[in-house]
């Protein structure tokens, strides 16, 4: 079976620092997957490069069996990636119904003509993404607080709405910057049961950077680990997180 997702030798320098170096992972369809390390160890920038921000210095990125290494931004949201961030970044002035309609956008469609006068085809397509958008927004319990700016959720659903609207723009894979930063237990755990049902509900790949051991062994089913931008360990979680290395390294012990 061809991976969703396969990164071979990707690397990048900043100047003479070497960030991250010769980063290998594979990725089935369907999967959910854990990146970890201690703080610094290349993690974001590993997303930075998959999503475009930063182009690798060398390797390859390949998805369902396309080469989309360098590609812009947008270019790859396209193709099938979508992600969140560690701090969540929402458009605060908007509602959060608005919010999750900026994903959908480039799925539902009209002329600038036809948005300027108002032709029938407009009033069709906001009705039909309207109500796209609400169905998402029910997924995470939100349809209730549609009218809100996003500005004023609290924070744990804050970050319910990023997922939301990254799920908007109707991905293959799914990447998740430390979803439960700054969460309290209960929203921890409600997280983790959110994240399970997205991949179940809409047959998602999802790839997360995480520090909450115990969310990453709770829904992970394969983990890589990096320090100081290399791999360290990589395959099944429980294997992983009983490797002497990662102990040493990651854990502290």
């Amino acid at each position: 079976m061809m991976a969703l997702l396969e990164v071979t030798n990707l690397g990048i320098s900043f100047g003479g620092l070497r960030a991250v170096d010769s980063f290998q992972i594979q990725i089935k369809k369907g999967q959910l997957y854990g990146l970890i390390g201690p703080n610094g160890a290349g993690k974001t920038t590993i997303f930075n490069m998959l999503t475009g921000v930063y182009k690798p210095t060398d390797g390859k990125i390949v998805l369902e069996g396309k080469d989309i290494t360098g590609h812009k931004t947008i270019e790859i949201n396209h193709e099938g990636i979508a992600r969140t961030f560690q701090n969540i970044r929402l458009f605060k002035e908007l509602t959060v119904l608005d919010n999750v309609k900026v994903g959908l956008s480039e799925q539902f469609k009209y002329s600038a003509l036809t948005g300027i006068l108002r032709l029938p085809k407009y009033y069709k397509v906001e009705k039909a993404m309207t109500e796209r958008a609400i169905e998402l927004l029910k997924v995470f319990d939100l349809d209730g607080e549609k009218d809100y700016l996003a500005s004023n959720l609290p924070y744990g659903k804050q970050r319910k709405l990023e997922i939301a609207r990254a799920l908007a723009t109707n991905p293959k894979l799914l990447l998740l910057d430390e979803p439960a930063a700054g969460m309290n237990p209960n929203e921890t755990k409600e997280l983790m049961d959110t994240i399970r049902f997205v991949r179940d509900e809409f047959d998602m790949t999802i790839l997360l950077i995480e520090h909450d051991m115990k969310l990453v062994s709770g829904i992970c089913e394969e983990l890589t680990v990096l320090n100081f931008g290399q791999v360290l360990a990589q395959g099944e979680t429980s294997k992983v997180l009983n490797d002497p290395q990662v102990i040493t390294a990651y854990l502290g012990e």
